[in-house]
């Protein structure tokens, strides 16, 4: 049983690249410090602060208009410089900035330097989905992406116990935990994986004899970024209005807190490539993303349902976990099965670009509603909304 488990594991990490994993790993020290985003909320509602969860669900949503500008901005300069620049100036840039933004107390500023800090910081996605794609092949693309969310997740996990930690001492040292973690992140970027010599002649003679379709006038894909804008929205609640609820209403506290964050990081870095090795191929992408639309909608309405417990709290972070991880790896699939060297940064960044339209959406109206109305009634119109999305999958072309 234990050789079949270690035999298991071993196939599914193997016939990587070596530049795909020493993307993970620059990936995975970037993660590592990401401490600022979901104790952000909670960071300006403190008394120290004194913001209101409105006005702190304003500011992620600045975030969010930030990563849209640095989505469509990453995805056009991957396209005309080459991954490896864009993403080299973003790290260290968005280093920069986040420690910055720790040291503004006025409201007018945080807003400022939190659009600065997302244009920057997000124009990577772009450059490093672009970049996964051009060292992994065709066969092994999405465990390439599972690998490169692999880190993500377990950074994330490091990132939500010590940012809970920290948090319980002093707010500041998460934004200087993610700032230098961002410019560690860049220095292994440029001094470990070295630039693709003549990138942009390579992507000209891969894409030639092929149509360089652009992503804007692909019907299919546009209405798949329209169902991920929807369903991000309701993503985007986990780390935005779910901590505050936890302490709100469930009164548990910030160490607490950032170990159920740590939770959901831990169980993608356990099971996901285990699941993509075994199910990549069986059946289309959309299959597996509408059930994981499904199970994070359920795990919304179980908040309702359960009693309000911290054992509640757990099974429902187990039960998004595993919706997370059925959906976000094969969305990744059906996107970048659609695009050609050529255009690839243009789909990336679209992709980008959903998702960070959905940071504006997400965080502030979810807030909104908790302001004006409840939790209970926005995690029934989440977790409604997620269903919602699943059927509108059918509407999808391959």
């Amino acid at each position: 049983m234990l050789s079949r488990t270690f035999r298991l594991y071993k196939n599914a990490y193997s016939g990587l690249s070596h530049s795909t994993w020493l993307l993970s790993v620059v990936m995975l020290v970037n993660r590592s410090g990401t401490m600022v985003i979901p104790f952000m909320t909670i960071y300006l509602t403190q008394p120290a602060l004194g913001y209101s969860i409105g006005q702190a669900g304003i500011v992620m949503g600045i975030f969010g208009a930030g990563a849209i500008c640095g989505g469509f901005v990453g995805g056009k300069l991957t396209d005309k410089l080459g991954f490896h620049p864009v993403q080299l100036v973003a790290l260290t840039g968005g280093g920069v900035m986040f420690i910055v933004l720790g040291m503004v107390k006025s409201y007018p500023l945080i807003c400022l330097f939190t659009f600065l800090l997302s244009l920057v910081n997000e124009a990577f996605r772009p450059a490093n989905s672009t970049a996964i794609a051009h060292y992994s092949k065709e066969e092994n693309r999405t465990r390439s992406y599972s690998l490169n969310r692999l880190a993500i997740n377990l950074g994330w996990a490091v990132g939500g116990a010590v940012g809970g930690f920290l948090a319980s001492i002093d707010y500041h040292l998460l934004f200087w935990t993610d700032g230098l973690t961002n410019i560690a992140a860049a220095v292994l970027l440029k001094y470990f994986l070295t630039p693709v010599s003549g990138q942009q002649a390579f992507i000209k003679k891969e894409a030639a004899g092929s149509v360089t379709a652009s992503a804007f006038k692909d019907k299919s894909y546009l209405i798949f970024i329209g169902i991920t804008i929807l369903f991000a929205i309701c993503f985007f609640q986990l780390f935005t209005t779910l901590p505050v609820y936890y302490k709100q209403s469930l009164h548990i506290n910030e160490f607490f807190i950032g170990l159920l964050m740590a939770l959901n990081g831990v169980i993608i870095t356990l099971i996901e490539m285990i699941l993509v090795f075994k199910l990549e191929g069986k059946k289309e992408s959309i299959f597996y993303i509408r059930n994981g639309f499904l199970l994070t909608g359920s795990s919304f309405l179980l908040l309702n349902i359960l009693p309000a417990s911290a054992i509640a709290a757990v099974f429902c972070m187990v039960i998004v976990t595993i919706g997370e991880i059925f959906s976000l790896p094969f969305m990744n699939s059906f996107w970048i099965s659609r695009t050609t060297a050529g255009n690839r940064g243009q789909y990336a960044g679209l992709y980008t670009i959903a998702w960070s339209t959905a940071q504006v959406l997400g965080p502030s109206g979810g807030a909104q509603v908790v302001e004006h109305f409840s939790f209970r009634l926005l995690w029934w119109l989440i977790g409604g909304l997620c269903i919602v999305t699943s059927f509108c999958l059918k509407l999808l072309k391959s």
